[in-house]
This record gives C-alpha cells, sequence and structure tokens, in this order.
C-alpha cells in the first residue's frame, strides 16, 4: 500500500480551513462594498417621489424655476447611487424598472415644460408607483444581499465547523491513536518486556516513527539479552570460581590439619574430581630416580589411550612430581594448576614439619647420647678399670679356676656393654638433615665407608612420602646396626643395601656375601641382633636373617607404611 504525507494532509485541511475563512471573509467584504450604496439609492429614489409632486406645482405655476426643478430631478434620477441599478450584478426586474423610471420621466418632462398641469396631474399617480416599485426593487435587492451575506456566513462556519470535525476525528483516529499505540509500546518496552506490536500506519511519519522505535526494540532486546547472557556468564563464572576457591581452601585445611597421608591426598583428589565429573585424576609423586608413587582418584585411570595433560607439583626449587589429567571435556587449567601448586607447598610444608621433628627428635637423641656418654661411660670405664686392677691384686692364694672364670666374665661383660654403650651412642648421634630416607642412609653409609674396605651400595625406590619421621629413624638405625654387623663381624667385600616395595609392605635388605649366617648367629648376643628385632617390632614389622646361595647373609626388615600406598 502507497503511503502518504500526515504532513501534507494536514497541511491540505489547513489550507482547506485558510482558504473558505478567507473565501468568507473576502466575500463579506465585496457584499459590504457593494451594499454601501444601497442606503443613499434608497434614499435617492424616495425623494424622486417628493421631487415629482413638487414638479407639479411648478407644471401649474408655470415658475421660472422649473428648469432648475428638473435639472435637480435628473441629477436625482441620474446619480451613481441609482445608476448602480443597471450594474451587471444588479436584477433584471431592478434595471428594468429603472430604466421604466426613466423613460416616463421624459413624459413627465415633456408635460412640465409644455406646463400642461393636467396630464401631469394625472400621469404623476402612475409615475410616482412606477418610483415606488423601483423602491421597492432597490429594498429587496439590499435585503437580499444582506441576506445572501448571512447565508454564506453561515455556510462557510458550517463548512468550517465540518472540516473541524473531520480534522478532530481524522487526528484522533489517524494520529493520536497510533501515538497512544506507540506510548504503550514505549512503556512496555521500559518495563523490559521488547516482544511489543507496533502500529500501522498508512502516513510516512507515522510509518518512520513506529519503525524506528521497533528498530530500538529489537536492538534493546538483542542488549538486554546479551547483557542477561553476560550476567549470567560472569555470575556462572565467579560461582565457579567461588567453588573453585572453597575448594582449594578445603582441601588446603584439610591438608595441614593433620599427617600428609596417601588417604589425605586420595581424599583431595576425590574432592577435586567431584567439582570437575568429566576428568580423571592422578598424582604421582616421584623424585630423581625414585619408584614412582602413583595415587588415583576414584574412578581409576582410564586404560584408553586420551589425551593426558600434566600439572608439575612445583614449589619454590622443589619439584615433587605431577598432577595427571585426562578428561573427556576441556581441562580446566587455572583450577588443576592452583590445585597443584596447593599440593606441592602442603607436601614442602609437610616434609619441613617433619624435618623439624626428626631434627627435633635427634637433638633429645643427641642430648641422651652425651648423657650416658658423660654418666654411663664414665662408670663403664670406671668399672673396667676396677676389674683389672682387682685382677692384678688377687694373691694366688685367692686365685682358683671359679675365680677367674668368673672375672673374665665380668671383663667380657663390662667390655661388651662398653662395645654396646659405643654403638649406641653412635646410633644415637646419627644427623638427618631433610626428610629423604634416601640421604640419610647416604649420609650413614659414608661415615661406615671410612670404617671399611668393603665395598657398601645403595638402591631406594621407596617413594619419598611413604614412610613417616620416627620410620626414618628406625629404618636409619636398623640398617646402620645390620651394616656395622656386617663391616665387623661377616668380613664382607661387598654390602648390598636395597629400600622396596614388596605388596603393601616396605622392605629393606641388606645383603653381604661374608661368613654365613651360621657364624652370625654364634654371636647372637653379641651383636645386637635383639635390639634389631625390638626396632622391627616398634615398626610393626619383622626382621629375617637369610643366607645367600653363593654366601653371605641377607637381613631383612619387612614392615608396612605409615601411609598405605594405592594400588
Amino acid at each position: 500500500m502507497k503511503k502518504g504525507s500526515l504532513t501534507s494532509t494536514i497541511l491540505r485541511l489547513m489550507l482547506a480551513l485558510i482558504l473558505l475563512s478567507s473565501g468568507l471573509a473576502t466575500f463579506a467584504i465585496a457584499n459590504l462594498a457593494y451594499s454601501l450604496g444601497d442606503a443613499r439609492a434608497i434614499n435617492a429614489s424616495g425623494s424622486l417621489r417628493m421631487q415629482s409632486y413638487r414638479l407639479m406645482f411648478y407644471a401649474n405655476s408655470g415658475s421660472d424655476e422649473a428648469d432648475d426643478k428638473i435639472k435637480e430631478f435628473e441629477a436625482t434620477l441620474h446619480s451613481d447611487a441609482l445608476k448602480r441599478s443597471l450594474d451587471w450584478m444588479t436584477p433584471d426586474d431592478l434595471a428594468s424598472q429603472y430604466l421604466l423610471v426613466i423613460q416616463k420621466w421624459k413624459v413627465m418632462k415633456q408635460y412640465i415644460e409644455e406646463e400642461n398641469s393636467r396630464l401631469y396631474v394625472s400621469a404623476l399617480k402612475d409615475f410616482v408607483d412606477t418610483i415606488d416599485l423601483f423602491v421597492l426593487e432597490t429594498e429587496e435587492f439590499a435585503a437580499f444581499k444582506l441576506k445572501l451575506l448571512a447565508a454564506s456566513q453561515i455556510t462557510g462556519l458550517g463548512l468550517m465547523l465540518l472540516i473541524a470535525l473531520f480534522a478532530v476525528r481524522f487526528t484522533k483516529r489517524k494520529v493520536v491513536k497510533p501515538l497512544n499505540q506507540l506510548m504503550e509500546s514505549a512503556n512496555t518496552i521500559s518495563k523490559g518486556e521488547f516482544d511489543v506490536t507496533m502500529p500501522d500506519s498508512e502516513y510516512i511519519e507515522l510509518s518512520s516513527l513506529s519503525n524506528a522505535l521497533a528498530t530500538s526494540a529489537r536492538e534493546l532486546s538483542t542488549l538486554y539479552n546479551n547483557l542477561e547472557n553476560q550476567v549470567k556468564e560472569k555470575t556462572f563464572a565467579l560461582t565457579r570460581a567461588n567453588n573453585e576457591l572453597k575448594l582449594l581452601y578445603d582441601n588446603l585445611v584439610m591438608l595441614h590439619s593433620g599427617k600428609l597421608e596417601i588417604s589425605t591426598l586420595k581424599q583431595a583428589l576425590n574432592q577435586l574430581r567431584a567439582h570437575e565429573p568429566h576428568s580423571f585424576l592422578r598424582l604421582v609423586i616421584a623424585q630423581d630416580d625414585k619408584e614412582k608413587l602413583y595415587i588415583d582418584a576414584d574412578g581409576g585411570w582410564p586404560i584408553a589411550s586420551l589425551s593426558q595433560t600434566r600439572f608439575p607439583l612445583k614449589f619454590a626449587d622443589n619439584e615433587l612430581g605431577y598432577l595427571e589429567v585426562t578428561s573427556l571435556g576441556e581441562i580446566n587449567h587455572p583450577l588443576f594448576e592452583n590445585f597443584a601448586i596447593m599440593l606441592a607447598r602442603s607436601i614442602v610444608i609437610y616434609n619441613a614439619g617433619e624435618q623439624r621433628q626428626q631434627l627435633a627428635l635427634m637433638e633429645e637423641r643427641g642430648v641422651i647420647a652425651r648423657e650416658l656418654h658423660d654418666s654411663l661411660g664414665q662408670l663403664l670405664s670406671f668399672l673396667k678399670i676396677q676389674v683389672n686392677l682387682l685382677s692384678k691384686g688377687l694373691d694366688s692364694q685367692c686365685r682358683s679356676p671359679q675365680v677367674e672364670e668368673q672375672l673374665k666374665e665380668i671383663n667380657e661383660g663390662v667390655n661388651t656393654a662398653y662395645v654396646q654403650l659405643r654403638e649406641l651412642l653412635s646410633t644415637f648421634r646419627l644427623t638427618i638433615k631433610d626428610p629423604n630416607l634416601n640421604h640419610a642412609i647416604e649420609m650413614m653409609l659414608d661415615q661406615l665407608r671410612g670404617q671399611t674396605t668393603a665395598k657398601i651400595t645403595l638402591e631406594d625406590k621407596l617413594p619419598i612420602q611413604l614412610l613417616g619421621a620416627h620410620q626414618h629413624i628406625h629404618v636409619l638405625q636398623l640398617t646402620r646396626e645390620a651394616t656395622l654387623n656386617a663391616i665387623k663381624h661377616a668380613q664382607a667385600n661387598h654390602i648390598h643395601i636395597s629400600c622396596t616395595r614388596s605388596g603393601n609392605n616396605v622392605k629393606i635388605s641388606i645383603s653381604d656375601d661374608g661368613v654365613g649366617l651360621e657364624k652370625l648367629k654364634e654371636r647372637d648376643q653379641h651383636f645386637g641382633i635383639g635390639i634389631m628385632h625390638e626396632r622391627a617390632s616398634r615398626l610393626s614389622g619383622v626382621v629375617d636373617f637369610s643366607s645367600n646361595e653363593k654366601g653371605g647373609t641377607t637381613v631383612t626388615l619387612l614392615f608396612p607404611p605409615e601411609q598405605e600406598p594405592s594400588q
């Protein structure tokens, strides 16, 4: 449908009103201007009757003034006020009556000039009647013009009212109603509801306004939806970040609230997997050439080859392993990176605590060693001197085989006690500078290598986090005891120490190529084997002595770790 211009339509209505009012005003002015001489014409035509009767007097008397009165009558008869009766707008009846008056005047003038008063008087009534008819026609024509003016004004006002009424109805129906609908649509849009119906209009201006508002509504709807989506995304991101922070905080509190065991690490992994259900997690703790410790989250580790991502357990200069992740969806790298950093930090802090605990324990043992050296060591030295003096001071009469045997046993007992005390003091004086069992054993073996020509080797494949601080002490002391026995009594050329896992237990073996198990059993009470059994019992384990196929002895310590390893 072709659309028109509202401005042009309103302009046409305004022009119609202006032209109509201007026409009415023009017609009224013209009518009034044309009617200005009506009164003079009526007066002039009326004076013709009076002058007719006056001329009758001059016709009878034969006065010389008759010519002047005739001229006066003709001046009135042919005045401009009466000549207007011959205009083109004058009715034919009025013009005919005026001409008839002029024609009859010529007859009456002749009667006057002939001073024939009798004919003049007899024709006077008819002449006056003609003049009366002329006056009547003039009055009727003046009244007609007034009626025509009134009728035109009434008609014009009526037309103007009709145009005004039409303009009001038109404006209400074509302008106000669409504008009201646009206002309602705008109010609806302001409330956040953008699905609105715009009014149709046959005019360009209102259609443009509707289209502009509809376009604005669509753009606002798009913008509002985008903002809503952004708010939802931001809310989701903040909620996710909050959940991730809560997860990290809860795990950090849990990891620092007690012992850092494998079960604790597994619990942390399970909480992380509950937060990321589409991921499979595995914690791998490995340092140097040690056997890797694998801790899987619930759900296990997939056998199928999926893309794997590793997040290193690195804190400061410490690299403890990595967190391995494989996922069916997108991997949340920031969360896993922070989680790996948190685990590394917790492990480092726990190791530092373990180190402090071990150092405190070693310090305490050093104090005990000093006390033993200052008290029991001096006492044993004194007893050894006294036994020697007693043996030399007995005369021959007091000596007997029984006394000699007792003195020998006392001397050997004191010497054995003194040797065991020295070994105990050496054990108590062992130092551990870090919670790494491999480093502690290496330091201990470095001390022993200076006491023998035998080659001492170490093979340690135990994961770093497998044993606790008190277990490190017992393992270190038992290993030292067994190695020292192999150095002093087994006459070995090679001593091999192995630290591995056997199922769910820890296996420590000290193997040599010396004299063999039988020679060792002969001196059971002299080599601290009982002390080894006691230390094994404190680890909830057992110590076993066995012969090697190619000769020599193997001392095997088997005990459960403080933390159960993951399968």
